[in-house]
This record gives C-alpha cells, sequence and structure tokens, in this order.
C-alpha cells in the first residue's frame, strides 16, 4: 500500500505533460496546424519541443526543406528564423539544448506523423522535426515520433515545395509564426 501511495504521489507531483501544439503558419500556406504530442512513445522528445514552444524559440522559423510526396521540416531554432537567421544555413543548426537520446518506437511514419529530424547519429536530435506528406516505411524505427496531425494537413499540404533531392525551399518559406503548446 506504501509503494501504491509513494506512486501516486509523485505522479500527483510530476509536472503536467505537454499534450498538442498549435502552430500558426504563414506564407504560401496560411493557417493552423494542430500536432497531437506523443509522450507517451517519445517523453524525452516531447518534453524538449515543448520546452521550446514555450519558450517562443520555434516563432517566426521556416520550412526549410520541403519534398513533395515526402515530408516537410522545420524547427532549425539556431538558423532558420527570417530575422536574425543565416537562410544558407538553415537546417544545419539546434538548439541549446542538449542533443537527444533516440526514443525510437514502433509507431509507423505515415502521413501526418511527426518525426524528429536528425543527423548520421541515432541521438543527435534537438529541435528540428518533419511532418509526413506521405507513408514512408523505411523511416520506421530509425528516427523517433514525436506526435500526428490532428487537424490542418490541408496547411501542411500548402507549404511551399523545396527544390532537387534535398528539398531546400528557395525564396521565401513559410514560417512558423507562432508555436504554442495546448492541453
Amino acid at each position: 500500500m506504501r509503494n501504491t501511495f509513494t506512486a501516486l504521489a509523485l505522479l500527483v507531483a510530476s509536472p503536467a505533460l505537454a499534450t498538442g501544439l498549435q502552430i500558426e503558419v504563414a506564407g504560401e500556406a496560411n493557417g493552423t496546424i494542430t500536432i497531437d504530442l506523443l509522450d507517451d512513445v517519445a517523453p524525452n522528445h516531447v518534453a524538449q519541443i515543448a520546452a521550446l514552444a514555450e519558450a517562443g524559440a520555434y516563432d517566426g522559423v521556416v520550412f526549410h526543406r520541403v519534398i513533395d510526396g515526402f515530408m516537410a521540416q522545420t524547427g532549425d531554432v539556431e538558423y532558420g528564423t527570417l530575422e536574425g537567421g543565416d537562410m544558407r544555413r538553415a537546417g544545419s543548426g539546434s538548439s541549446d539544448k542538449p542533443d537527444l537520446k533516440e526514443e525510437f518506437s514502433d509507431v509507423p511514419f505515415e502521413r501526418g506523423v511527426v518525426g524528429m529530424a536528425r543527423s548520421k547519429s541515432v541521438d543527435s536530435a534537438n529541435s528540428q522535426f518533419f511532418i509526413m506528406l506521405a507513408p514512408k516505411p523505411h523511416l520506421d524505427g530509425a528516427y523517433t515520433v514525436v506526435g500526428k496531425v490532428t487537424d490542418g494537413m490541408d496547411v501542411v499540404d500548402a507549404i511551399k515545395l523545396g527544390l532537387g533531392g534535398n528539398g531546400a525551399v528557395i525564396g521565401q518559406p513559410d514560417v512558423m509564426t507562432s508555436v504554442k503548446v495546448i492541453d
């Protein structure tokens, strides 16, 4: 009984985990994307994304890499901002928070799934994330899933596409004007 009480007390005393993000997008795409965060699947990644959103770090960050039939990538809080950023380096930056150890799961990379971007090291995810435009099973179990779009896939579909194999957006990219944590 004591262990049950202790576990319950710790649960009640723990900070509430984020349950979602609301992203306002402007550019070729205009509107709101709502994401259900999967803190039961990737608690450390979700906590980091929520902390960055609460600090306003994602506000003004662009979608720097968008590949038709694949995904739309954003979240470079270091270089990926229109004001004060370096768009030539967008996609190579991170945040002042530490890189995260992978939290791979059996959640498949289907349309609308949100995953963490990383370098070749599986433990290098930091602030960047991508939204799937189509299913890509080759990513399953190789990248951390952090959420799923529950509303606004029409906005995701309208995000300005990049060019070439790497999907770099040329000219004026679409931007996340506001990213808020929601319950």
